[in-house]
């Protein structure tokens, strides 16, 4: 999967740098940049924290923010000399809030070996047409450029697992699911939460478990979306039911999380519909592969392919938009968001 290449990329990238930065070896110039700010925080804090001495911090570390700097005055701190020191560190942070950053790329193509100089545009994106981008690619192994991109939800248990493995550790594939479902997209919070959960696991623990993470972040499977996609999987239209009204009646319940949730499943249903109608014998890898999950799950996408023919995935995609347009405040009636969730699982269960 290109998408789980890429982010796999990103941290092998973020890993060396941070890595590189703790041995005292540090770029010219750094260019942080990408919507999930994960490892452009960690490669961030790594250069910040390891780049002086804190006795040489007074004279040598200039830290700034975009919105209250120009161009003239970065190059201007990054062209000094360090003093009583090997280096001098310059930080410009929220660099997109600058109105002539592309004008660093002057800077960029002759920096001064006694300066790091780090622009970091976190949470956006920055234009590599430009001349900022380039001028710091062009850098080889003077300057380094990372983009953090953020991970699609379909591939957040993936990335836990990889996550897991960096620290040393290991999660079951359902476990990886589950702590992806509670803490969503937000790699940073997944990271909060795993060291949360370290804290109350036996020492020495190197296996995590979906019941490990019921009992210590705080949620319950047994009422999850994620265990309702499986019991509509498997057309246990009890336990469906059960777990539908049981989320609708949370006190924060949005309408529109659980759609998407659900949008994605369907969606995966779909792309495997046409799969094997492409190739009849494809093989395990390349339905998870198209599918974007782990092998683990395939049994569950199989029940559903039998549960749900192509008419009927294409019917609960269409219900799906509808119910998403009224969760969006649309022709919902007076009807509460949760007896609405229930109505959506009960016909979905019909199909």
């Amino acid at each position: 999967m290109a998408a789980a290449k890429a982010y796999s990329q990103t941290a092998q990238e973020a890993r060396t740098l941070i890595e590189d930065a703790s041995k005292g070896i540090f770029k010219s110039v750094y260019l942080l940049f990408g919507e999930e700010p994960f490892y452009t925080d960690r490669v961030c804090e790594a250069v910040t924290g390891h780049c002086l001495q804190e006795w040489e911090k007074d004279f040598n570390e200039t830290i700034c923010f975009g919105a209250d700097v120009d161009a003239e005055t970065v190059v201007t701190a990054a062209r000094r000399f360090p003093m009583m020191a090997e280096r001098q560190l310059v930080v410009v942070k929220e660099a997109q809030m600058m109105k002539d950053l592309e004008s660093l790329s002057l800077y960029c193509d002759n920096p001064l070996d006694s300066t790091v100089l780090v622009i970091y545009a976190r949470g956006t994106a920055i234009d590599k047409r430009k001349a900022l981008y380039k001028s710091v690619q062009k850098l080889k192994g003077a300057g380094a450029v990372l983009e953090s991109t953020p991970v699609r939800d379909y591939q957040i248990p993936d990335w836990i697992i990889s996550y897991y493995a960096s620290r040393g550790l290991s999660i079951d594939p359902e476990a990886a699911r589950f702590l992806g479902e509670a803490a969503g997209t937000d790699l940073s919070r997944i990271a909060v939460e795993t060291d949360k959960l370290l804290k109350n696991l036996p020492e020495g623990t190197r296996t995590v478990t979906a019941e490990d993470i019921e009992r210590n972040v705080g949620i319950s499977r047994q009422f999850s979306v994620y265990e309702l996609t499986k019991a509509l999987s498997y057309k246990k239209k009890a336990d469906a039911v059960r777990i539908a009204t049981h989320i609708g009646n949370e006190p924060r319940f949005v309408l529109l999380v659980p759609v998407a949730a659900l949008s994605t499943h369907f969606g995966r249903i779909l792309r495997l519909h046409a799969l094997l109608m492409q190739n009849p014998s494809a093989s395990a890898d390349e339905k998870a592969s198209l599918l974007g999950v782990n092998r683990f799950f395939l049994g569950e996408y199989d029940s559903a392919l039998r549960n749900y023919p192509l008419k009927s995935v294409m019917a609960a995609i269409s219900l799906l938009t509808e119910y998403d347009y009224k969760g969006k405040g649309g022709d919902g009636g007076e009807a509460p968001q949760g007896d609405l969730f229930v109505e959506l699982v009960t016909k979905l269960l019909n199909f």
